[in-house]
């Protein structure tokens, strides 16, 4: 069967749709609650879902816009299903995304942020480039101003992150991540767990991480 992904604002998102969301969560390591999920339809401004003959295989909250003139693709809480096909229903996910960008900002450099505790999340940005952080760079000036920028966004403050490592010390409570686990995760980049070694998955430690996806990149999802 095809993998749909489809986009919606998240003021139609229903009970009932948060409690659907909520049983995908269940599979894997970052259960989120219904309570947690309404917060994030509350706070963002779409629900993107892949879907596999009708059936939830993935999903991430999210907004589009500008952070201090620049395209900015933010994400929220999100899940992919730990079936076979997960890689497949992460790359529609990213697709609508992409697509959604090219359609109100086609000639631009587009910014996607995310928060992982987890490195298979690093697959997300299979197709971006410039990722930040990554094994072996130094991040510079500009780029540590950019974590700060999306962690204040996410509300990662009263010094709880770290602008050297990309790392936001958690409260206790559940992070709204990025869960996903790769299928292979041999093909991710080397040295890439490493990042993650520090950090304190049951505190509610998360990495901020960035790409960037190029006009002639976003070209590539017209539809």
């Amino acid at each position: 069967m095809a993998v749909e992904a489809t986009s919606r604002n998240c003021t139609a998102v229903s009970d009932s749709d948060l409690a659907e969301l909520a049983d995908l969560c269940a599979q894997g390591p970052n259960p989120f609650s219904v309570g947690l999920l309404s917060k994030q339809a509350e706070r963002w401004v779409l629900l993107t879902e892949a879907r596999e003959g009708g059936r939830l295989r993935g999903f991430t909250f999210s907004t589009l816009e500008r952070i201090g003139g620049t395209p900015a693709i933010i994400l929220g809480a999100g899940s992919v299903s730990r079936m076979a096909k997960r890689s497949t229903y992460m790359r529609a996910l990213v697709a609508e995304q992409l697509h959604r960008a090219l359609m109100a900002f086609p000639d631009e450099d587009v910014l996607m942020g995310v928060r992982l505790n987890d490195p298979s999340g690093y697959e997300l940005f299979k197709t971006l480039d410039h990722l930040v952080p990554r094994p072996e760079h130094a991040a510079n000036g500009e780029e540590r101003a950019w974590g700060r920028r999306l962690a204040k966004l996410y509300n990662l403050g009263n010094g709880s992150y770290d602008a050297r490592s990309f790392i936001a010390e958690g409260d206790g409570t559940q992070p709204a991540v990025m869960d996903h686990s790769a299928l292979k995760p041999g093909s991710l980049p080397g040295g890439l767990a490493g990042m993650f070694d520090s950090l304190d998955v049951e505190r509610g430690d998360s990495l901020v991480a960035t790409a960037w996806a190029s006009p002639a990149l976003l070209s590539k999802f017209q539809g």
